[in-house]
């Protein structure tokens, strides 16, 4: 729907338009999968806390994640002890988190990342650092047989596509690798874990947990949701060709978020952080919110009962293990959730790309997110566990969370 750039629509198995055999892509764009990423990360470290309802709560939530090999050729060496604290993973962890946009209702439509996160736990174990990759961003994607796919230059999200596959039937995890092997070249970076995220999951997890605090920090209109002269919910906007702006539609009344701290159910929580065309600072501020829709949910559920409560609690891991599709690196998900359960919410630390300013260039007709030389520093700064030292001389890259959500 809004906001695709004109040449979203397919890509070439080259990467470089050279009128190779072309991949088909969604046509429509919903844009709830931008938010969604983030609860791969919730999984982990709201869990943790969640054991507290036991052995059968343990075995009721790691029974239903859906789990798949994900990570292929990017998956990292994991160091596992043994003797009295067997199955602890040891050292640094980094997670790839990947929400896509994928609809059950239309199987050929194909898949793309539309969100990419890197969850970051240093070897202390005592924090977690998301650092989101602007899904635009202009990288090498390196060849991908499985698919017949050759390599080549283009945004990061298509490389879930081309890894995806050319038939109707493809393959996420093939998707998720070639994804994980893009950033691996780009940064280093093999990853100890990585997760899918959708949409109906999360805002299951939002309304199982009775809505969230979240306070807006700019007036967000959506071009999604709106009501009509009869009261009726609809779409407020078109898009218009060639460059796809919104244009409001006659007679519907858009769903505005006004700025102050308020109450979300899960439908308003997925909507207003999937809005990005009618906001001042478009794809930065929406990953802004989504990544304060994170410190919302879990402070939500660290302080509500509906970890003390059985019934609660088993709702809530049920709603998340939907929510997900998980790949331990052969690390089971209970040792997993031992590994990280010493993280509390409050030590997320949300790190912004190019320090959340846009640095886009065109080149043969397309608009890339180009990743500055100081967000190469950051990377590399993840890689070797250093990135402590890069917030401390780049303060201004931390995402704040107003109203300390």
């Amino acid at each position: 729907m809004f906001g695709r750039s004109p040449e979203a629509g397919t890509a070439t198995a080259s990467g470089k338009g050279d009128g190779a055999r072309q991949i088909r892509r969604p046509v429509h764009d919903p844009r709830w999968a931008q938010a969604l990423v983030t609860i791969g990360i919730l999984l982990m470290l709201a869990s943790g806390v969640a054991l507290a309802g036991g052995k059968f709560l343990l075995a009721r939530y790691t029974g239903g994640v859906r789990q798949a090999h994900l990570l292929g050729g990017a998956a990292a060496s994991l160091l596992v002890s043994s003797g009295p604290m067997q199955g602890r993973i040891q050292g640094p962890i980094n997670i790839l988190l990947a929400g896509i946009d994928e609809r059950s209702d239309d199987p050929g439509g194909g898949a793309r990342a539309d969100s990419i996160i890197i969850a970051h736990i240093p070897a202390s174990r005592d924090r977690a650092f998301l650092v989101s990759i602007p899904r635009d961003s202009r990288v090498e994607i390196p060849a991908f047989p499985k698919t017949g796919y050759s390599g080549g230059t283009d945004k990061i999200n298509a490389s879930f596509a081309f890894g995806f596959g050319f038939s109707e039937a493809g393959n996420r995890a093939d998707g998720f690798e070639l994804l994980a092997l893009t950033i691996k070249q780009l940064a280093g970076v093999s990853f100890n874990a990585g997760a899918i995220v959708n949409f109906d999951g999360l805002r299951r997890v939002v309304d199982t947990v009775g809505g969230v605090e979240l306070c807006v920090d700019e007036e967000t209109t959506s071009v999604h949701i709106g009501q009509d002269a009869n009261g009726g919910t609809t779409i407020p906007y078109r898009q218009s060709p060639p460059d796809n702006q919104p244009v409001p539609i006659p007679g519907v009344r858009p769903q505005v978020y006004h700025v102050g701290c308020q109450h979300f159910a899960g439908w308003q929580a997925l909507d207003y952080v999937r809005q990005r065309e009618l906001i001042p600072d478009g794809d930065y501020g929406r990953q802004r919110h989504q990544q304060q829709l994170i410190a919302a949910l879990v402070k939500r559920i660290a302080s509500t009962g509906v970890l003390t409560d059985p019934l609660g609690a088993d709702r809530m891991m049920r709603a998340l293990g939907n929510a997900v599709t998980f790949d331990g690196n052969g690390v089971s998900l209970a040792d997993w959730t031992f590994t990280l359960r010493g993280i509390a919410p409050n030590a997320i630390t949300m790190i912004r790309s190019n320090a959340g300013q846009y640095s886009a260039q065109t080149i043969d007709g397309q608009e890339f997110e180009i990743l500055t030389d100081t967000s190469r520093q950051m990377l590399t700064a993840l890689r070797d566990d250093t990135l402590d030292a890069f917030i401390a001389a780049h303060p201004d890259w931390v995402i704040s969370t107003p109203g300390g959500a």
